[in-house]
């Protein structure tokens, strides 16, 4: 146990190479004269005593987008998600950042080089939003399906003329990326009856309303198969760009891409290019490449899309789990008992299921 002492201490963890997804055991204790945590992520007062009250004589700094790449330097712990540049390279020379808790599942924010290089300590914020998402990837859907834009638009000119429309019920849908949101959106999609498959690179406690959980390297297995493909899996070197010419001309062409996950997993010209020569009817996103989406984009014109800007994870409670998250995270630190949502291989950019250490719901 790290008790609190007049000194405060934390746990500078030796992260040499082990078992995968093995939390580092026998943690090296460094003591320093106060403990610093950053925070940038939208905190109220009230958050910030939730805070304070789990690490006792900490120094706690709500530093914004405007001061956290200054802070982010004399940082020992940092929880957020920095929306303008950092220099990583010379937060992590300067050897006193230990541990990042992203406020978002996307990792690729922090995930630099650098970092994954470093001994900091990464976790994520997998699962705290999968509600949110979920839901949201349903509105998508169910209103591509049922021609509610097209509705929406006829209203505005008073026009009342009934068009044809699509089921989701006891479709197929394909989910690649089986995390949080994945297992979420899943568990929704059980009650509209429909053939769900998905893939995943750790395919593991699949459950009984999911007909198949395959390994990632069966995407190509997946697209023929499905109506609506749902993209819910974290962007790294391995899944940028994914969604290119080859994986659309896989799909069915009367079938709906929905991307909620990060928009650089698509090549944009080549769904432009699927979705003007209709090799595939439509697709749906939350989020695109660049962000905001440019007035210049086809996206925006063409039929059959439905995009929204990038509020899939909204919630009257995010900043409330959020919290509820680190706060259970900094217990544990102190404690030197593994963390909720730990990266063990921080390439990926997600925790790893199964693997031994808890993650998030």
């Amino acid at each position: 146990m790290v008790r609190q002492y007049h000194r405060q201490t934390i746990l500078a963890l030796n992260l040499s190479p082990r078992r995968r997804g093995e939390w580092p055991p026998s943690p090296k204790l460094v003591t320093i004269i106060r403990m610093k945590i950053v925070l940038c992520y939208p905190v109220q007062k009230r958050h910030c005593r939730q805070i304070a009250a789990a690490v006792p004589g900490a120094e706690l700094v709500d530093a914004g987008q405007e001061r956290i790449a200054e802070e982010l330097l004399g940082a020992d712990i940092f929880c957020g998600h920095a929306k303008v540049p950092v220099d990583w390279p010379g937060v992590v020379r300067r050897g006193r950042l230990k541990w990042i808790q992203s406020s978002a599942a996307g990792m690729d924010h922090c995930l630099v080089p650098a970092v994954i290089d470093s001994q900091i300590v990464v976790t994520s914020a997998s699962g705290v939003l999968a509600d949110q998402v979920a839901e949201h990837t349903i509105a998508l859907v169910t209103g591509w399906c049922r021609s509610l834009p097209t509705f929406f638009r006829a209203q505005q000119k008073k026009e009342f003329i009934r068009r044809p429309t699509r089921d989701l019920t006891r479709s197929t849908v394909g989910i690649v990326g089986f995390g949080g949101v994945g297992r979420r959106l899943a568990e929704l999609l059980s009650g509209f009856h429909a053939r769900i498959l998905a893939t995943d690179m750790f395919p593991v406690e699949k459950p009984d309303y999911v007909e198949a959980l395959w390994p990632a390297d069966r995407l190509d297995d997946l697209l023929p198969l499905v109506d609506i493909l749902v993209l819910s899996l974290p962007l790294n070197e391995m899944t940028r760009g994914m969604i290119d010419a080859a994986a659309l001309a896989k799909m069915k062409p009367d079938g709906l891409l929905v991307n909620v996950a990060r928009g650089p997993l698509v090549v944009e010209a080549d769904l432009v290019a699927a979705l003007r020569s209709r090799q595939l009817a439509g697709a749906v996103m939350d989020v695109t490449a660049p962000e905001p989406l440019p007035p210049s984009s086809l996206l925006w014109e063409l039929p059959g899309v439905i995009i929204t800007p990038h509020v899939a994870g909204q919630s009257a409670r995010r900043i409330d789990n959020m919290t509820e998250l680190f706060c259970r995270n900094l217990r544990r630190w102190q404690a030197g008992e593994p963390l909720i949502n730990y990266l063990a291989d921080k390439r990926l950019g997600f925790p790893i299921r199964g693997a031994g250490t808890p993650i998030w719901g």
